[in-house]
């Protein structure tokens, strides 16, 4: 298929359809096995921010392989970049279970014990850096693909091919709740299933010629749409990711290693600048911006929820019940899209959306129980149209971008919440576990030296986010001071704990602020495009 008059290949678009289910399946599964016992953080020993590093080794090399495959995608073609994204899920596969042999290992303890914690986390690390190229690969594809064959029609089809994302979740999640407690490498194991089926649906499809290809557009055109000033912005986050790649493991960044990442990203820069010598389109700019908070707000929260519902579901039901909801409700509006589509515009749906996310995010801070699902509604609601929508306006308003601004705009989000969504989140966690302590009179009345608060460790991230955690070893050492009785030891450790889990909810209405941040950026649009004489597609 070459044309929009030609019948769409249905079959070509369900294969990308299950692609991006597998990508679901990836990141549902690491997501409730870093932030549930009794898997990551016991089996590596991890602190929530480590937890959130090792999730975010998934996520910022979907962005690479993303920018980095629609840089060269229409010279590869869509085919071989499928197929690298399977090979990437294989991988991914074999080194999560040499991580699970050697961290299970008969007679470990000790140093032992630790070495081999070390040694697992690392393959555990690697496989997630190549499981993220794998995801970012997916997308890299699927979305040129769809908005070729339906390029009257975009933002409708694009939505519907981005029901596959909360779909996978729901699958999986469902599928990894009744599993319990069997062990995680099985869990990691479920992604062969959509990765079989969708490289065999795909291998005999044939392709269609990229947009912005068949209009005579030429490559550096293309790059010309994104310039120098998204070129600034993917500088930035690189060079970010590549201080937190350096610090992995705790290991200080040293001040060559920063002057070598600062220059890598100042490259970027100038390159690019040097290439194109345009300073890119204006409002492609302005709606990268917008997808950092965006991404933090959709994924980020995402894949903390699990952890934070624990103490909320108090037996009544798995946490991961919550992620599972709000996906069922992305994946049925997603694929009902189109007369919401057609009836709000898209920049209005947008703002609409970031409206009841702010509600959704504050009510689930304080709500209790089964309420939560009420709560988790306006939630689930609101992120629905987010990611589809925003990739429709692009592709309506970028199309001399072809594939680059389509999945650059992915790629930066992804990378933002890698590099700082998922730290910045858990930092705001140990802040509310550290609060819950020291505000808590029961317990401070009992071991008053923890009034102080100087039962923590001041951290960092990149040596700019400044913040605070517990450390659990000045902790006990504070609470052995103050309270000499073994039993009353016992129970302020047990309401300590109580308080700690219950704590993480509340973080939920600080991250409030990204959707806040988003519906001041779409009225700001929705008055520039009025000025204009109303929303219309641009079309090559």
């Amino acid at each position: 298929m070459s044309s929009q008059e030609s019948e769409p290949d249905m079959k070509l678009f369900w294969g990308c359809f299950i692609a991006l289910i597998t990508t679901a399946f990836a990141f549902i599964t690491r997501a409730f096995l870093v932030n549930a016992e009794p898997f990551w953080p016991s089996t590596f020993g991890l602190d929530q921010v480590q937890g959130q590093e090792l999730f975010g080794a998934g996520i910022w090399p979907f962005a690479i392989s993303i920018i980095v495959f629609s840089l060269i995608i229409d010279k590869i073609g869509y085919r071989a970049a499928m197929i690298f994204s399977f090979v990437c899920y294989a991988l991914y596969a074999v080194l999560a279970f040499l991580a699970y042999g050697v961290v299970t290992a008969e007679g470990l303890s000790g140093t032992a014990l630790e070495d081999a914690q070390t040694e697992a986390y690392n393959l555990l690390y690697w496989g997630s850096v190549i499981l993220g190229l794998g995801n970012g690969t997916v997308e890299a594809f699927i979305n040129p693909v769809v908005a070729t064959m339906f390029k009257k029609d975009k933002t409708k089809w694009l939505n519907i091919l981005h029901a596959g994302w909360p779909g996978g979740l729901v699958i999986c999640g469902m599928i990894v709740i009744f599993m319990g407690d069997v062990d995680w490498y099985i869990k990691v194991g479920l992604i062969a299933i959509p990765a079989v089926i969708y490289l065999l649906m795909l291998l005999p499809c044939k392709f269609p010629i990229q947009e912005r290809e068949a209009a005579g557009v030429s490559y550096k055109e293309m790059l010309g749409e994104f310039g120098v000033l998204g070129a600034i912005i993917v500088g930035i986050l690189v060079t970010l990711q590549l201080m937190d790649f350096a610090g992995q493991g705790g290991a200080e960044v040293t001040a060559n290693q920063k002057y070598l990442f600062i220059a890598i990203g100042i490259a970027i820069v100038v390159g690019f600048g040097m290439y194109t010598k345009a300073l890119g389109n204006k409002l492609l700019f302005f709606l990268v911006l917008i997808m950092m908070p965006l991404a933090t707000t959709e994924i980020g929260t995402d894949g903390w929820i699990g952890g934070i519902m624990e103490s909320v579901a108090e037996g009544r039901f798995h946490p991961g019940w919550v992620l599972v909801y709000t996906s069922a409700i992305m994946m049925v509006l997603r694929f009902y899209a189109g007369p919401i589509v057609h009836k709000l515009q898209p920049l209005p749906l947008l703002a609409i959306s970031a409206l009841l996310a702010i509600a959704g995010l504050y009510t689930l801070s304080f709500t209790e129980g089964m309420v939560i699902f009420v709560a988790a509604t306006l939630y689930g609601v609101g992120k629905t149209f987010f990611w589809p929508t925003m990739l429709g306006v692009v592709s309506e308003q970028t199309p001399k971008g072809g594939a680059l601004t389509l999945n650059a705009i992915s790629g930066i989000g992804m990378l933002a919440v890698g590099t700082l969504g998922f730290p910045y989140i858990g930092a705001l966690q140990d802040g509310k576990q550290i609060e819950s302590i020291t505000g808590n009179e029961a317990i401070v009345a009992q071991a008053p030296s923890l009034k102080d608060g100087n039962f923590t460790t001041s951290k960092s991230i990149y040596e700019v986010i400044k913040y605070d955690a517990v450390d659990d070893v000045a902790l006990t050492a504070r609470l052995s001071q103050d309270i000499q009785d073994p039993e009353k030891l016992k129970s302020i450790n047990e309401e300590i704990s109580k308080a700690r889990g219950g704590s993480a909810q509340g973080a939920l209405a600080d991250m409030a602020i990204f959707p806040v941040i988003m519906l001041v950026a779409y009225l700001i649009l929705l008055f520039h495009f009025k000025n204009k004489g109303g929303y219309k597609p641009i079309e090559l």
